[in-house]
C-alpha cells in the first residue's frame, strides 16, 4: 500500500472577499506541479461563500461535477431548464458537463455563509449529453456504516447518483475509537480520503480535520477514528493525465 498525505494547510488558498477557497489540487491561480490530480480526481475545492454571493453564469464541458453542501443553502441554475434549485446539507448534486453546459451557483441565504465541497472527476467518455441530478442522503444512514453517494452508470447500485466514470463517492460518520475497513473496487483504483471533521488514523498516520490521504496499491485498508469523525471517500481509477 502506498499513501500520500495532504495536510489541510498545504492546500492552495484564495481569498476573494466573498469567496474563501481551499484547493486540494491545482486550480485557477494556484499551481503546484505535484498536485495536479489524484487519478481521475481533478478538483477538490473546499469553498466558503458569503451570503447572496456566488459564481455567475459560466461554461463547463467534458467533466463530471459533484457538489456536496456542508452548511447553508446552495442555489443552482443552468441552461438545461433548471431554475434556482436549492441544494442543502445531506443532499448531493451531480452534473455531467459533456458537450457543454452553462450554470450559476450562488449562496441562497441572505445572512448565512455557505460551505461546500466541489469535486471534478475526469469522465471515461467525452461528448455526452449534459445532465443534472441531485438527491437527499439521510445522515442516520451513514452512522458507523458506509453511505454510497455517487457511482458509475455501469454500477449496479440503484440508490446512488450516477456519473460517467468508474468512481465511487461515499461518506461515513464514526464514533471515537471505531475502526472501519474500506474495500476498493480493484487494485487499479485509489481512494482519496478527505477527513471532513474529527481525527482519524491509518497506519500510524494521523489525519486531522480537512487533511486528506491518498491511498493506492491495495485492495483494502482500515482507518480508526481517534475522535468522533466524518469522512468522505473518493475512489477513482488511477489514470494518468
Amino acid at each position: 500500500m502506498k499513501t500520500i498525505l495532504h495536510k489541510a494547510d498545504t492546500r492552495g488558498f484564495a481569498n476573494h472577499g466573498w469567496l474563501q477557497a481551499n484547493h486540494s489540487f491545482s486550480f485557477a491561480g494556484w499551481f503546484n506541479p505535484e498536485r495536479i490530480n489524484f487519478g481521475a480526481l481533478r478538483v477538490l475545492n473546499d469553498d466558503v461563500i458569503a451570503p447572496k454571493m456566488g459564481f455567475g453564469t459560466h461554461p463547463h464541458n467534458d467533466m463530471e461535477i459533484i457538489t456536496i453542501p456542508l452548511k447553508g443553502v446552495l442555489k443552482h441554475r443552468d441552461n438545461m431548464g433548471d431554475e434556482w434549485i436549492p441544494v442543502v446539507p445531506n443532499e448531493v448534486q451531480v452534473m455531467s458537463a459533456g458537450t457543454g453546459v452553462q450554470h450559476s451557483e450562488i449562496n441562497g441565504s441572505n445572512d448565512e455563509y455557505l460551505s461546500l465541497f466541489q469535486i471534478w472527476i475526469i469522465p471515461d467518455k467525452q461528448g455526452v449529453a449534459p445532465r443534472y441530478d441531485q438527491k437527499t442522503f439521510k445522515p442516520e444512514d451513514r452512522q458507523g456504516k458506509l453511505q454510497t453517494l455517487v457511482t458509475s452508470f455501469n454500477d449496479t447500485d440503484t440508490e446512488s447518483l450516477k456519473i460517467h466514470q468508474d468512481a465511487k463517492l461515499s461518506r461515513i460518520t464514526l464514533a471515537k475509537n471505531t475502526p472501519f475497513t474500506y474495500n476498493l473496487k480493484s487494485d487499479t483504483h485509489g481512494v482519496y480520503i478527505m477527513n471532513i471533521s474529527g481525527e482519524i488514523e491509518l497506519n500510524n498516520t494521523t489525519i486531522n480535520s480537512r487533511d486528506a490521504l491518498g491511498v493506492t496499491d491495495t485492495n483494502k485498508f482500515t482507518i480508526n477514528a481517534l475522535n468522533d469523525s466524518e469522512v468522505l471517500f473518493i475512489e477513482v481509477p488511477m489514470i494518468s493525465l
